[in-house]
């Protein structure tokens, strides 16, 4: 796999270059505080949006993107500072900042005034610290930009950082250090940094935590709300913050918008930060590094400090390079390690530190044979970079990526409005202009020395190479101060990089050939289909074996189709043996298809093969033109499956690592998976998935999948550019490659699984344990009985509703933990609230709090006047009808009603018509059936994590609140043993088909 950056065409631009505003300039005269404005924007053909770039007076730079039919209006800002710039007595200031702009401004005071808008009004934000940038995003319905820009435009102009604020937020800082204590990815990547130049900013701590931020500055006699006011007015400046809008608004109406309040942000001249030198001196390469992760992982890492490359974004060397190490076709540095055994993926490419300096790297996962040659693997990438180096810079190479780029770039999907804002908004501080929205995918320069220049860093005596694995727990004797982290780094032996420089390429390392998958076709079918103006796919193909559902598209209007099929058998969960089995087979049916199918995604065919309860899911989506090609290799792979004994070995020992790895997922993952547990009629544990794994064989395998080929239904839609007789064909082609011999499955057997009904009144708690957290969680479900119409949108009405509320009183006032979450939940066709808090406070005691948020949310809801609810409504409903933007999340839409058995293909429409009648008080109602404690009906079940690791609110003394359990309505009902739990409580039934759709398999009588 490349790490990468993008994709190219040659378009037009779009109008004229940049005018002075000052004067009279564009279309539209002067606008007070615009300097400049860039009406040039380079786009691609098919992009129907406009655009265009501003600076203001104070600096500050603009994308403004016009959209008429966008269903919902976003903005981003980023500040080109992170945590880099951290003060050193205060690790974390940056990212407590950010935290801090969300809670009150000046002109508008109120902490949750700007989530409690946007929640009214379909919106959403979020913020992220990164090591050189702070961006903040929102979204919201398109009639309230102007209020919400205002909102968000006050964060740089006047934040109140109030005492109260900061240290409650602080809480929230430290909860998310907590939860990220225990992750490797946060640990591996803090190792690095802490193993970089002490001197360089690169080897600080950027989270942040309660000793960093409160206890150590305390000591000191530092004021960290002075702090962060300093932090605030030194690097918040207009000189280096850019700002993208999007709105329905034409470009003039964004322009008078935005100008006159982001004009406001003071200019302080502050210039962006970089660092040219590199963390890693040259007394810091040659460094090989052993980690003792928390999960059982395997991987290397082959790093090399580079310069910061995005100066040749229009020559591309990095990504030449990522293309050729990063390949995984014929010829590539992934099929030698492949064949020797000692790895099953690879990514490789450039990746930026920060600005002015960066890093190639290779990166492997590991076999358990991996572990013992990794030298040899090192060895095998320099052997692979002396071939490329042998070869030179192959114009043809550079030549085909510019070309798929541009491709990429002409029919690229149609962005979200919250994904273009915060896609480019980062771009905007580091390209022209006119090249933000092509700075990725045009690659213009042919520029042969500069990848040379790259590979000539790409040495051994530069290396630095990182080993993860429990294997070398015991070399791991040194302890990286921030997370704990076990690991020993040592110099690279002179012997060893001596061989490395010495290294020849062998002859299975090659160039990869030309690639096939190009698409040569590209235009758009033009003969009629009813299909494309109705909202339901058709049936067109109704066999014992099969199913064909088709649409054409005539919304999206690109060269492009989705096709996804569902290989549905009763023997894929038959019992955990079955289960494993099933999965084993599509790891490695993923491994055989990866070589041929690599050249499928470069050439803009994105495949997927899993697993499900009900058997195999194949998806392709991309360019239509060669999607059959692929899909016929695909499903001859797996109709005629043979098992490489070599490889099932190594795929069974990842499979059966990546349960036992299910242990260190967060606390709050354990909690959805315990209450699967508990409703769903038939579920595998983890724990019996884990002896059955241990037993299964190669031969086992080869037998089940042929037999499991002789007892399938294949179920699958073909949606977008293609014709009827074309699906037909393929469809038609896919049948005849299932076994002659294969038996059509009976309706019985193609019925869908079913949920466990509380009874109502009734209280259950399951409890359960986590050792490798210190957060524990509750997450507590009130079941709201069988899908249809109404409940829907009236459960989503009071989810929509409490959403905020319930953020900023669990998380903001009371700090209970970082993770606070309250929405929708389904499964099996039924439907419930639920509210997840994960935290390092006793489950019991979350869950009191959560309950006490409950009970007052009936005063709430009473209070709430006709227009808030009226607010509340309207906005869900725009939300509903929001319009896919992407062709393959459309078909996603579709294929949810096929595979669910309702097809209701309209149910935005029908819903809303439904919501549009929902009254305040029979929303009132529907809580009080529910929700309410007080309620004789309702059906409540609450699952509690507790963490006994270190620290865990399971190994310490609870404070006397924690465990007091007075003033409690009931007991809850403990569930201890699962089967006895299910057997005494009724399955719901399904929901009623919206369409009256003949039932799949056999037909004959039931």
């Amino acid at each position: 796999m490349t790490v990468t950056q993008c994709a190219r065409q040659s378009p037009g631009r779009a109008g004229r270059s940049p005018t002075d505003s000052r004067g009279p300039g564009g279309s539209d005269g002067v606008t007070t505080g615009v300097l400049k404005r860039y009406d040039n924007i380079i786009k691609s053909a098919e992009d129907k949006r406009e655009y265009r770039g501003l600076q203001l007076t104070n600096g500050l730079k603009v994308l403004l993107v016009s959209d008429p039919t966008t269903d919902k209006s976003a903005a981003a800002m980023d500040v080109n500072v992170g945590y880099l710039s951290d003060p050193d007595e205060l690790p974390g200031l940056a990212h407590f900042c950010e935290h801090m702009l969300f809670l009150g401004t000046e002109k508008y005071p109120e902490e949750n005034e700007y989530n409690k808008f946007l929640s009214e009004h379909g919106g959403s934000s979020n913020a992220s610290t990164s090591s050189d940038h702070t961006t903040y995003y929102f979204d919201v319905l398109p009639d309230h930009l102007g209020k919400a820009l205002d909102i968000f435009a006050q964060f740089f102009i006047s934040p109140l950082f109030t005492e109260s604020a900061t240290g409650r937020e602080l809480s929230a800082v430290n909860s998310e250090h907590e939860k990220n204590a225990a992750s490797d990815t946060w640990r591996l990547d803090q190792l690095n940094k802490s193993t970089a130049d002490p001197d360089h900013p690169y080897h600080k701590f950027g989270t942040g935590n309660r000793d960093t931020l409160e206890t150590i500055p305390k000591q000191k006699g530092i004021d960290v709300r002075k702090e962060l006011l300093k932090f605030h007015k030194q690097w918040y400046s207009a000189s280096i913050m850019t700002l993208v809008v999007v709105g329905k608004e034409t470009l003039s109406e964004l322009e008078a918008l935005v100008a006159p309040l982001f004009t406001q942000v003071a200019d302080r001249g502050t210039r962006a930060p970089s660092w040219p030198q590199h963390p890693y001196p040259e007394g810091r390469r040659r460094k090989r590094a052993y980690c003792l992760p928390v999960k059982d992982l395997r991987s290397l890492s082959i790093d090399f400090p580079i310069p910061d490359t995005r100066k040749h974004y229009k020559s591309g060397p990095g990504h030449y390079l990522s293309h050729l190490l990063g390949h995984e076709g014929p010829g590539s540095l992934l099929s030698a390690l492949k064949a020797k055994g000692w790895c099953n993926s690879l990514v490789g490419g450039t990746r930026i530190g920060a600005r002015g300096f960066g890093f190639f790297g290779v990166q492997v996962d590991l076999t358990e044979k991996g572990t013992e040659h990794i030298d040899e693997i090192v060895e095998l990438v320099f052997q692979y970079i002396a071939m490329v180096r042998r070869e030179g810079a192959q114009r043809w190479v550079w030549e085909e990526q510019r070309d798929l780029m541009a491709m990429e770039f002409r029919f690229k999907d149609t962005q979200e409005p919250r994904s273009l804002v915060t896609g480019h908004v980062h771009l905007l501080q580091e390209f022209p202009m006119e090249d933000v929205l092509s700075a990725y995918y045009l690659i213009t320069e042919w520029r042969p020395e500069l990848i040379d220049e790259l590979l000539e860093l790409l040495i051994p005596e530069n290396v630095r190479i990182g080993i993860v694995a429990k294997c070398f727990a015991e070399k791991c004797t040194q302890v990286e101060p921030w997370y704990g982290t076990k690991y020993l780094q040592e110099d690279i032996e002179d012997a060893k990089i001596n061989a490395w420089k010495a290294a020849k390429p062998p002859p299975e390392l090659h160039l990869p050939p030309p690639n096939e998958f190009i698409p040569s076709r590209l235009d758009l079918e033009t003969s009629s289909d009813v299909t494309s103006e109705a909202i339901a796919p058709a049936i067109i193909k109704d066999t014992p074996l099969m199913r064909l559902w088709f649409k054409r598209d005539n919304e999206f209007m690109l060269p492009k189709a989705f096709v996804t099929m569902d290989l549905v058998s009763p023997l894929a969960y038959a019992d955990p043996v079955c289960c494993n089995l099933t999965s084993v087979w599509v790891l490695l049916l993923r491994d055989q298809l990866q070589q041929f199918a690599y050249a499928a995604e470069l050439a803009g065919l994105r495949w997927s093969l899993g697993n499900a309860k009900y058997g195999l899911s194949v998806t392709i989506d991309g360019y239509d033109d060669k999607q059959h090609v692929l899909l016929e290799k695909i499903v001859d792979s797996i109709v005629h499956f043979k098992t490489d004994p070599q490889r099932f070995e190594i795929m069974k020992e990842s499979h059966v690592r990546a349960i036992r790895n299910f242990e260190a997922e967060q606390p709050y993952q354990h909690a959805v998976y315990h209450q699967a547990l508990c409703l769903s009629d038939l579920v595998w544990t983890r724990c019996q998935l884990l002896d059955a794994a241990k037993e299964i064989t190669a031969e086992q395998l080869d037998d089940f999948a042929a037999r499991m080929m002789r007892r399938v239904h294949v179920e699958a839609l073909m949606f977008g550019n293609l014709t009827r007789q074309r699906a037909l064909q393929i469809a038609d082609t896919i049948e005849s490659k299932l076994p002659k011999d294969a038996t059509p499955l009976l309706a019985q057997q193609l019925m869908l699984y079913r949920e466990v009904e509380l009874e109502k009144g009734a209280w259950y708690v399951r409890e359960t344990e986590n050792s490798v957290h210190k957060s524990s969680c509750a997450s507590l479900y009130y079941a709201c009985g069988v899908r249809a119409a109404r409940s829907n949108v009236t459960l989503e009405l009071l989810a929509h509703a409490l959403s905020e509320p319930c953020f900023h009183v669990l998380r903001t006032k009371e700090q209970l933990g970082y993770i606070v979450f309250s929405g929708v939940r389904r499964s099996n066709g039924v439907q419930g609230l639920r509210v997840i808090v994960q935290s390092d406070r006793h489950p019991a005691f979350l869950e009191r709090r959560i309950d006490a948020f409950l009970q007052g949310a009936r005063e709430y809801l009473e209070n709430m006047t006709e227009e808030e609810f009226a607010k509340h409504r309207s906005a869900l409903a725009a939300q509903r009808l929001e319009r896919p933007k992407r062709m393959s999340s459309k078909a996603s839409q579709l294929w949810s009603e096929i595979t669910a058995q309702v097809y209701n293909f309209d149910r935005p429409r029908v819903e809303v018509e439904q919501l549009n009648t929902v009254t305040k008080e029979e929303l009132i109602q529907f809580y009080m059936k529910h929700i309410s404690a007080d309620s004789s009906e309702r059906q409540k079940l609450s699952v509690h994590v507790l963490s006994t690791a270190e620290g865990g609110a399971g190994r310490r003394e609870q404070d006397e609140d924690e465990t007091d359990t007075t003033g409690k309505q009931a007991e809850p009902i403990k569930i201890t043993d699962l089967v006895e739990f299910k057997c005494r409580r009724r399955l719901y039934p399904h929901p009623i088909p919206f369409t009256n759709i003949p039932r799949k398999g056999a037909q004959c009588k039931l």
